[in-house]
């Protein structure tokens, strides 16, 4: 694959960052798929993503992906990393993550799963 996808997943955190949705959402394929493991089902195809995006981003005051530790494979990418994220109301969650993102031969993300503890966030944010 001539496409570097660590750095494609590593972008798609600067537009976290950044908070911009438009931005992040460049990164998926049309039938993209985004799955936070423990929350909900996935979201199947680029308008879920966006809709499920724009959920996240409307409470979100900042937002800060600290990779500890990534590998790829081909078209794999799978990180260790501690999100943090500051919320309107001010609360903070610092919640460790491990995620998986699949890209096809153009760049972009076809799946992305998140694994983390669900309590560990709630119990921040309560």
């Amino acid at each position: 694959m001539a496409v570097n996808c660590e750095k494609v997943v590593n972008d798609l955190f600067a537009a976290w960052t950044r908070l911009d949705l438009d931005g992040i959402m460049s990164y998926f394929d049309e039938n993209g798929v985004w799955d936070n493991v423990p929350m909900n089902n996935p979201a199947k195809g680029k308008a879920a993503v966006r809709e499920l995006t724009q959920g996240f981003l409307k409470d979100t005051a900042s937002f800060e992906a600290k990779i500890l530790k990534s590998a790829h494979e081909g078209n794999l990418v799978i990180n260790e990393r501690v999100d943090t994220i500051r919320m309107k109301n001010g609360k903070t969650a610092a919640i460790p993550v491990a995620g998986v993102f699949e890209l096809n031969d153009a760049g972009k993300i076809t799946s992305w799963r998140d694994y983390f503890d669900l309590a560990t966030f709630t119990k921040q944010i309560s």
